[in-house]
């Protein structure tokens, strides 16, 4: 639009006009364009206003980048390299200008954040092994590899693959032809795998986010009403905590803090447990108490053994 065409579309003076074009101006900078002819100066907003924002945020692409760290740091060398690659899709789709005018923030924001190092295992698969069970669950078809036994025998497994699942180690989550429940499979123990022709695929009512929430963390067992109190000291250090998705908070009058959640996975819990030292009480299950206690005892004289 012209000045003269902007004054007579919203009934303003020529130079409340100029005012408006500024203001525009300033609000997309990498994205507005003036065009001069024998008549007149023109302005436009280059590929429109809906263009301009679907433009990313600084915010936005750093969180990305930070994202790409995280993996980075845990392991996931390959899934790092599949936001990356996004990430610089996102950057070449930019207009040179508001790439310039980003780089300098998201520079910024990636300078003052950084990603804590936890002690942990990294088992991680590789890309091809990732690439090559994304393939088979998109194309619904069956799986074979070589996996260690407990005797440490290589076996052969023909297996229906169900999803993965990414926590301090990875996990392909399969079912045997033969078998009517799906078992845990870790992914840097897979070897020689290759996707058949066989056709196979989860139940349709298969739910995988579901099954996972049956777990306090990776392994799977019946699921037990679980019942921890936090001392006053630590109740608002537990409060941040995420332990389950069914978890239930009660603040007790003493100050302590009850949680409550129903998931199996009771080894798992243990060792949870074992970081918050006397400010937990188990209250149950009593299988939970039991193995904290065993658990304590085995380390007690494993280190008085070895002192």
């Amino acid at each position: 639009m012209s000045l003269d065409e902007i004054a007579s579309e919203f009934r303003v003076t020529r130079r409340t006009a100029e005012r408006m074009r500024d203001a525009v101006r300033d609000l997309f900078p990498g994205a507005f364009e003036i065009l001069a002819d024998w008549r007149s100066k023109r302005f436009r907003i280059s590929g429109g206003i809906s263009a301009f924002l679907l433009v990313p945020t600084a915010q936005e692409l750093s969180e990305l980048a930070t994202a790409v760290r995280t993996l980075e740091v845990a392991g996931h060398a390959s899934r790092a390299a599949v936001l990356d690659e996004l990430g610089t899709k996102v950057r070449a789709a930019l207009r040179d200008g508001g790439r310039r005018r980003l780089a300098p923030d998201v520079e910024a924001l990636c300078r003052v954040e950084a990603i804590a190092r936890q002690v942990g295992p990294r088992n991680a698969a590789d890309g091809r092994t990732l690439d090559l069970l994304r393939q088979a669950m998109l194309s619904m078809r069956r799986i074979r590899f070589v996996y260690p036994t407990r005797a440490g025998q290589d076996a052969e497994h023909l297996l229906i693959p169900y999803g993965l699942l990414f926590g301090r180690s990875t996990f392909l989550l399969a079912r045997r032809t033969r078998h009517r429940e799906p078992l845990l499979w870790r992914l840097d123990r897979i070897q020689d795998l290759s996707v058949t022709e066989v056709p196979g695929a989860p139940p349709d009512d298969f739910d995988l986010e579901a099954f996972a929430a049956r777990s306090f963390g990776i392994y799977q067992e019946d699921p037990s009403e679980v019942v921890l109190r936090f001392t006053a000291s630590a109740a608002n250090s537990a409060r941040g905590m995420h332990f389950h998705v069914t978890q239930e908070l009660l603040d007790l009058p003493d100050g302590r803090l009850e949680v409550r959640f129903t998931a199996g996975g009771l080894l798992e819990m243990v060792h949870h447990l074992f970081t918050w030292g006397t400010a937990v009480e188990i209250v149950a299950p009593l299988a939970l108490q039991r193995m904290m206690s065993e658990q304590l005892e085995l380390a007690l004289r494993h280190h008085q053994a070895t002192s």
